[in-house]
């Protein structure tokens, strides 16, 4: 039932961009321009190329093991036990993240457009969408991703030519002024939230996408699109807020699109950004939970998946409701646990992989067929 399902490489290249956008285009301008100041965008121009290293070594994982997902593969190299404990924490994490993205969707309503709204309803709302996406599969909402790319897209052109006339480039001056030590480190938040994180994408790709060889060029294509959207948007937010205000905000590009004036007549457009921002958290928020359930249904040995879907749909909610009290604690929790948790699934574990692999070739060639 599930090894069934096949997306072209160009619905994996659409999913891949809209998973690197994500909760980026709001958040990271303000993370990055908290230490990096005015040269916030050499940061993410950096940290989109450190990432495209990272989405090189889960194209190298997938290569070894064409036919399988993340979960079998972990199984597949550590064994039955420890393989499932490992799965088990790493479907725990993107559970999380599930929740935290639901959670962001509801704080950013509450916030901007739906005050008198009740954040659980939001949240609910939001998730019936997500679980009905995972619901109906992934070529579904592969699909349903091809259609909204063009609108993200169109959306996001009108956005940057209508900010385009307030830009300042002194704000950007000087450049560098940082040193390559800030930058470095501020653009290593932005690694993880883009490209780390996008070990999850290992869970449909290859196994899920027709073509192995036209799906690693899209893995690093869409990476590298999702990067470029996010160094334009982190360079209007320094060049027109400038830095300070930028750092100040929590979602400073939200704040960017207030700014848009033409002629008295088109002004106060944020609801594109929001559309915007919407577009992809939904995308990214499905992804988590798609590879959630379907990473359950892999340890528990299910012929189908869907029958999770409900029971950890109304988890997710819980979590999004009580994972933080506030704002300040969930800024606090991202770069501190989050990262953390992130870097352990999303770099340490496929490094471990790695080293696993090659010893277990070395040793016992038989063991493993690579292309099995």
């Amino acid at each position: 039932m599930m090894q069934d399902v096949k997306i072209n490489s160009y619905q994996f290249l659409v999913l891949v961009i809209l998973f690197t956008i994500g909760t980026s285009i709001l958040t990271v301008p303000s993370a990055l321009a908290t230490v990096a100041k005015q040269d916030a965008w050499i940061s993410t121009i950096i940290g989109t190329g450190i990432g495209l290293l990272v989405v090189w070594l889960f194209i190298t994982i997938a290569n070894w093991f064409p036919h399988l997902t993340y979960v079998q593969i972990i199984e597949k190299l550590f064994g039955r036990w420890i393989g499932k404990a490992l799965s088990a924490f790493f479907v725990f994490i993107t559970l999380l993240y599930a929740s935290e993205l639901l959670y962001y969707f509801g704080i950013f309503l509450n916030i901007h457009m739906l005050p008198n709204t009740p954040m659980v309803v939001l949240n609910i709302l939001m998730a019936g969408i997500v679980v009905m996406g995972v619901r109906l599969g992934l070529e579904t909402f592969a699909r349903t991703a091809e259609i909204l790319i063009v609108v993200f897209f169109v959306f996001f052109l009108i956005l940057v030519v209508c900010i385009s006339p307030e830009i300042k480039f002194e704000n950007i001056q000087p450049v560098y002024e940082m040193g390559t030590k800030k930058i470095v480190q501020s653009s290593m938040f932005y690694v993880i939230v883009s490209s780390v994180n996008a070990v999850v994408l290992l869970m449909i790709f290859p196994s899920f996408v027709n073509k192995m060889k036209q799906g690693k060029k899209t893995f690093l294509i869409g990476n590298l699109i999702g990067g470029i959207v996010i160094i334009v948007i982190t360079f209007l937010c320094v060049t027109v807020l400038g830095s300070e205000k930028t750092a100040g905000e929590i979602y400073p590009s939200y704040e960017l699109t207030k700014k848009i004036n033409i002629g008295n007549f088109i002004q106060r457009i944020e609801g594109l950004m929001a559309s915007l921002w919407i577009i992809t958290l939904y995308f990214k928020t499905t992804l988590y939970f798609y590879v959630s359930v379907l990473g359950m249904a892999q340890i528990l040995n299910l012929k189908d998946y869907r029958p999770l879907t409900l029971p950890l749909g109304m988890i997710a909610v819980v979590l999004s409701l009580v994972i933080y009290p506030n704002i300040i604690y969930q800024k606090h929790f991202d770069d501190t646990t989050g990262n953390s948790l992130s870097l352990s699934i999303g770099l340490f574990l496929p490094l471990l992989l790695v080293v696993v692999y090659a010893i277990r070739k070395r040793t016992k060639k038989s063991e493993i067929e690579i292309n099995e």
